[in-house]
């Protein structure tokens, strides 16, 4: 079986790879060091996302909820005459005609 090692080291790596990436392609120390300063913000960011989505959809709920829907008319069921329905079904014309 081929490693992932030995499959690129028969291949040119570019520059931007052997400085960031390991053979495994992990992330090397170098792009480690230069995602350190963002972490905080970007989970701040995240956090303040997803409390933003919680917020609207508990309000949304919450909301609907509390509708009783007493102010929508509805309308009352349709009557059908004996007349408007047929008893059965029955093919007369076509290719399917008995």
């Amino acid at each position: 079986m081929i490693t992932t090692a030995r499959l690129l080291a028969s291949h040119p790596v570019r520059e931007s790879q052997r400085s960031y990436y390991d053979a495994d392609l992990r992330q090397g120390q170098s792009m480690i060091r230069a995602r350190r300063p963002f972490v905080v913000k970007n989970a701040l960011t995240g956090l303040a996302i997803v409390g933003f989505t919680t917020a609207v959809y508990i309000y949304t709920i919450r909301a609907v909820a509390q509708d009783n829907f007493e102010d929508v008319p509805i309308p009352d069921a349709p009557v059908q005459s004996p007349r408007s329905r047929p008893a059965s079904f029955s093919i007369t014309s076509g290719p399917l005609a008995k």
